[in-house]
Formats: C-alpha cells, structure tokens, sequence
C-alpha cells in the first residue's frame, strides 16, 4: 500500500514548500508572506491535534457528533467574519447549515455514505468547509456590489421594485459567481485535477474504480450544498441581513 507518512523527508519538504510559498508571497509584494507561513503552522498543528480527536471520537456516535457541530460552528464563523462585522456575522450560519445539513443526512439516511464515525465526519467537514467558502465568496460580493451601487438599488425603488427586488437585482449576479470554483472543480475532474478523495483514497490502497465513485458522490454533493448555500447567502443580503443596515425604502 503506497501512502504519504511522517518522516524527517516529509516534514523537511513540507517546510521547504511553506517557505517558498511565503518567499514568494513576500518578495512578489503581495503582501502575505507572514500570513502563509501563519497558516502553514496552524495547519500543521491543527491537523496534528484533530487526527488525535478523530481516533477518539470516530468509535463514539456522541462525541462525533459533537466534533461535527464545532466544526459547523467554526464554518460559520468564518464565513460570517469574511463578510461582514458584529451581530450581522452570525447570520452566515443560516447558509452553511442549510446547504451542508439536508445533503449530509441524505448521503447517511440512504447509506451512500457508511454511517460509522470514520467515514461521516470527513464528508461533514468536506461539506461544511465547501458551504464556508461559498457562502462567504457570495456574501462578500453581494454585499459589495450593494454597497457600490446603492445609486442603482435607489433607482429600482424609484421604479417600484420592493426593497428585496431592487437589491437582488443588484446583487444576484455577482454573487452567484461563487459556484464558479465548485463548478469548474466538478467539470473538469478526472481530466485537468484528480480531487482529494480521489487522490486520498488511491494513496489509501483503494482501487480506481472505487475512488472514482466516491469522489463523484463527494463533488456532486458539494455542489449541492454550495448552491444552496449561494441561494439562502443572497437572498439574506437582499434582505439586509449581512450588511448590519436596512435597505432604502
């Protein structure tokens, strides 16, 4: 079975690779070297400390569970923080648990997805991290592109569009540039980039054929989740929710 495993080698390319990632970055002017090298760091811990909270929990339905909800709250915080500021930030949970949750219990309920600890914490935090970056791509531009062009949203009102109406007239487009990404990731698997699962499940020992239909049911999923992620992301900001102000009436 051939696999990625610790070595001196391996957390000497690792090093090599963050660095270069942060020289680059920093040299380049564009302005996150130390970010990169930040992030790398957390990764590493992080991943570090939640594989020894996985090997605990995966044979405990509760404490999966539980793990399952911190990472909910985590995606949620970090979409809202992406967004917007104050109390108006908790209103990114709404997307990420509305697009990750039907399809999580759907994939568990039918079985598609063992319902063991091992295999349905991965796909909850495969969908949760997806739903994250969909629903704060898609608030951030919504709410960009009212904040812009509020000059237009006034002018829809002055034509007798409701509130709602005139700013998803305004905000709609761009926002839903957010399924870009997972579009173009489900497009042009298996001939520009092999996915994670795909990748993962291969180094793992599993035959082609059976990480290709894993992969296939995890990208189809994802795309589900983010668009109903994009969906409820921009109907709140047409709304007001995201912005922490009212729209003209």
């Amino acid at each position: 079975m051939s696999a990625i495993v610790p070595s001196p080698v391996t957390a000497a390319v690792v090093t090599l690779l963050a660095l270069t990632g942060a020289a680059v970055a920093l040299l380049g002017g564009l302005g996150h070297g130390r970010a990169v090298l930040t992030a790398c760091l957390r990764a590493a811990v992080q991943l570090g400390a939640v594989s020894l909270v996985i090997l605990w929990a995966v044979e405990r339905p509760l404490a999966a569970g539980a793990f399952i909800l911190v990472m909910y709250g985590v995606a949620s915080v970090t979409a809202g923080r992406r967004i917007t500021g104050g109390a108006a930030a908790w209103w990114a949970a709404v997307p990420v648990g509305a697009g990750s949750l039907p399809v999580f219990l759907l994939l568990a309920g039918t079985g598609t997805v063992p319902r063991t600890g091992i295999a349905l914490i991965p796909v909850a935090g495969i969908l949760l991290g997806g739903c994250l970056t969909a629903t704060a791509l898609a608030g951030r531009r919504a709410v960009d592109e009212l904040a812009q062009r509020r000059g237009e949203v006034e002018a829809a009102l002055a034509l007798g569009l409701a509130p709602r109406d005139a700013a998803l007239e305004i905000c709609r487009p761009a926002a839903a540039q957010a399924l870009v990404p997972a579009l173009d990731q489900t497009r042009t698997a298996g001939l520009v980039t092999l996915p994670g699962a795909f990748v993962g499940m291969l180094l793992g020992g599993a035959d082609p054929l059976h990480a290709g239909v894993v992969q296939l049911v995890v990208l189809v999923a994802l795309l589900a989740a983010e668009a109903v992620a994009v969906l409820i992301t921009v109907e709140l900001a047409a709304r007001g929710r995201l912005s922490g102000a009212g729209l003209p009436s």
